[in-house]
């Protein structure tokens, strides 16, 4: 009578967008006002007419209700993944911005390598037959020029070999930002150091697989944890990625997938997926970049050049 039941029902309504999928959502709901009229009629003895008057009222608020909190769950699921999709065009633009870099450094090695390395060349030349050409003073002179000539092409060749040395993408400005502000994931990302990728576009493929991967976990796995660790294997990079998801025994390969498949196919590579109920989805994904021992040299000589700032 002090109609706490109706209240109730009310607030039940109110979290069943955020509690069950919708159609359960919507079934719940009408199932639960309708058990209203039997009360009315029966428990309370409320006449025909004025239980089935309250019914329809308790129901109507009780939709609107309903409506407003699903209306404001999905905002809240849209402003999710405007944050996901964010994060993605970060990663996409740090991407872009490394193979930019890369580009513009491959472009003045070689001008520097062809235009000033071969006019030095030449001079050195010229210089040097010079020396067989003059006596006195002014032989003295030019062999001084002969070894400027043959030290600044010297040092022009040691600044294109620096140049593409470091010619690479770094993929830990690529892929960090990818675990920035992923809503209800943690996101545990380790990355060998240094790990960079000389060519740009196995680079895409490593990060739009990270993406996928993010993506799969937020729509389809229910997990609060996803970890992803890279390491260098033989010629190429390993991707292990594992969740503490729901699993699945019997598991659908969606556009996604195929599409990584797809990818890394084109460049050698392969992945390889295990889950099962309550068991999470583990995925491993190899993508050959024929870099491996550039990657210890270029290790070593960091390592090196950090030992060296620290005596300094």
């Amino acid at each position: 009578e002090s109609g706490l039941g109706s209240i109730l029902l009310t607030v039940v309504a109110c979290l069943l967008p955020w509690l069950l999928p919708l159609r359960l959502a919507v079934v719940w709901l009408v199932v639960s006002q309708l058990s209203m009229l039997p009360v009315f009629v029966f428990a309370l003895k409320f006449p025909l007419l004025v239980s089935v008057m309250l019914s329809l009222l308790y129901a109507g608020f009780s939709g609107f209700v309903f409506i407003t909190s699903l209306v404001g769950r999905q905002q809240n699921q849209a402003r999710e993944e405007q944050r996901r999709l964010n994060a993605e065009l970060r990663a996409t633009r740090a991407l872009l911005a490394e193979s930019v870099r890369v580009n513009e450094r491959t472009r003045i090695s070689r001008e520097l390598h062809d235009l000033l390395g071969h006019h030095l060349t030449a001079l050195s030349l010229n210089l040097e037959v010079a020396t067989h050409l003059v006596d006195g003073k002014a032989q003295e002179h030019v062999t001084q020029a002969h070894t400027l000539a043959k030290l600044l092409l010297s040092d022009v060749r040691e600044a294109v070999s620096q140049i593409r040395d470091s010619d690479a993408i770094d993929m830990a400005a690529t892929l960090l930002p990818l675990a920035d502000n992923v809503p209800g994931l943690y996101i545990d990302m380790r990355l060998p150091a240094p790990f960079f990728v000389n060519d740009p576009e196995r680079a895409h493929v490593l990060l739009r697989c990270t993406q996928e991967i993010i993506t799969n976990v937020v729509r389809h796995a229910q997990a609060t944890t996803l970890d992803l660790h890279y390491r260098w294997q033989d010629e190429g990079v390993r991707l292990q990625a594992s969740d503490n998801g729901r699993g699945a025994d019997d598991l659908q390969a969606g556009n996604g997938l195929r599409g990584m498949r797809e990818r890394l196919a084109a460049y050698g590579g392969t992945v390889e997926i295990d889950t099962r109920i309550g068991y999470g989805f583990r995925l491993n994904v190899y993508l050959p970049v024929g870099q491996a021992d550039e990657q210890a040299a270029r290790a070593l000589r960091l390592s090196a050049a950090e030992s060296a700032q620290a005596a300094a």
